[in-house]
């Protein structure tokens, strides 16, 4: 009889230890309930890739100073036929540069929205990250004769507030899964075989249009070359988001290597 009351007490110690390790999970979950809502699908999540067997690709463009680089990469593309690419474009550049964005306007190229000032989004109030993305839009809106609706932050830098205020005021925040690390000027064979290396079907492509970029123009012809001959077409942005179901990620909190435009 003693015997019986030994076993139904270890069995009762692992039933609490089991309990307890429950209750420790579940307050876990709680207390992380913040980032979980991250992973929602109900939650506005940051374009990075689209998922699809064909093999598209869509070469971005970022700008925010300088006059130098981005002309010589518009005739690259015009040279190469590329009538399908999406720069994005901070206001101030746009405005103090009309010309070049009629040009990009005129090429037929996709033309979206790099915000205003080039400061970290995830560090602002909500008012002020709605005055930003606000200040953009009307500048590109009245420069470009178009409204925007495709938002790349400035550094790649966001949180999910910042992807929930985009959201509400019509934007998709897109950014990339190839890096071509152009803005730190490591070599055009550098930047060339990151691009053809890492390209996939899908794809977005980061690369910059301004002056801080100083291999952009003398690596594209060589990356749209070897692009081409893998068998993929060029597409916007928009295009590709069009196609299939959409690759969405949850906005990465540390991001510790971010481009500078």
């Amino acid at each position: 009889m003693n015997y019986f009351y030994v076993m139904n007490g270890k069995k009762l110690k692992q039933a609490m230890i089991i309990c307890v390790a429950v209750l420790f999970a579940i307050g876990i979950i709680y207390s992380e309930s913040e980032n979980v809502t991250v992973f929602s699908q109900n939650e506005p999540a940051a374009v990075y890739s689209v998922q699809t067997e064909k093999k598209l690709i869509a070469l971005t463009f970022d700008i925010s100073w300088g006059d130098k680089r981005t002309e010589p990469i518009l005739k690259i593309l015009e040279d190469k036929g590329i009538k399908k690419a999406t720069f994005f474009l901070s206001s101030p550049w746009a405005s103090s540069h009309p010309e070049i964005v009629k040009h990009i306007k005129d090429g037929g190229w996709e033309i979206g929205s790099h915000g205003h000032k080039h400061v970290n989004y995830s560090s602002l109030t909500d008012e002020e990250i709605k005055t930003q993305i606000q200040t953009a839009h009307k500048v590109l809106s009245d420069v470009t004769g178009k409204a925007p609706n495709l938002l790349r932050l400035p550094n790649g830098d966001f949180d999910k507030r910042v992807l929930r205020i985009a959201h509400d005021m019509n934007y998709t925040v897109v950014q990339w899964d190839t890096d071509s690390q152009d803005w730190l000027n490591k070599g055009t064979e550098t930047i060339i075989n990151r691009v053809v290396d890492k390209a996939h079907p899908g794809d977005i492509v980061l690369m910059h249009a301004s002056d801080s970029s100083k291999q952009t123009h003398e690596a594209l012809p060589v990356i749209i070359d070897k692009l081409r001959a893998k068998g993929y077409e060029f597409v916007t942005v928009s295009e590709l988001m069009k196609l299939t179901q959409v690759d969405n990620k949850p906005p990465v909190e540390d991001q510790t290597m971010k481009p500078l435009h």
